[in-house]
């Protein structure tokens, strides 16, 4: 099967994102950290962030059910950027080096407003010939509408599309909508996975 496009994750793909660089800095205590990454602003409530909650409501919401954490639940919107970890080179080299040859696209679980605030930040960006965003969608990977979306709105054929993403289940999701998916683990594994899968890489 010819490649005709790639698809990217953002957050573990391109860029580093973690809670933790934040929350080391407000915790002394790991174990209080974790809970609190894990009980409080846990997961699932940043999904409903990305899926475009606004951050305003989320962190009210919150509040009102953990009031002894009001500082620290804050922090997660006033601190966001300090979340955000290091580009990963060697991805963002692998996109100029398919930019020669195909249409690049993201799809990503990210907050609208706050992909405001870092999509600035960072060139590479503009590489993308369309972004799919779960905050401006109101739809989330892995349900299948935001790959719908994806395939729809760019005219794109999933047997013929390269997806890649760091998380299993987005991965497994991909695969059921027919797309070529890569599981990401490192720069040099999605080398390696996308020319075993033809894809021009010089």
């Amino acid at each position: 099967m010819v490649i005709e496009a790639v698809v990217f994750d953002f957050g573990g793909v391109l860029l580093d994102w973690n809670p933790r660089y934040l929350y080391r800095k407000v915790f002394s205590d790991e174990r209080e950290m974790e809970y609190f990454l894990t009980h409080v602003c846990t997961p699932a409530w940043n999904a409903s962030l990305d899926k475009g909650k606004p951050f305003a409501q989320g962190v009210a919401e919150l509040t009102a059910l953990y009031p002894e954490y009001a500082e620290q639940i804050k922090m997660y919107d006033t601190r966001w950027e300090e979340m955000r970890g290091a580009v990963i080179q060697g991805s963002v080299d692998l996109l100029y080096r398919l930019k020669k040859h195909y249409p690049l696209y993201g799809l990503t679980n990210w907050s609208a407003e706050k992909f405001a605030l870092t999509r600035p930040k960072y060139d590479f960006f503009e590489l993308f010939d369309g972004i799919v965003m779960s905050g401006e969608e109101k739809e989330i990977k892995p349900e299948p509408r935001l790959f719908e979306i994806l395939l729809e709105r760019y005219a794109l054929t999933p047997e013929k599309t390269v997806f890649t993403d760091d998380s299993p289940s987005n991965i497994e999701a991909a695969l059921k909508q027919g797309f070529q998916a890569i599981h990401f683990e490192t720069s040099g594994k999605l080398e390696k996975a996308l020319k075993e899968k033809g894809v021009v890489l010089n």
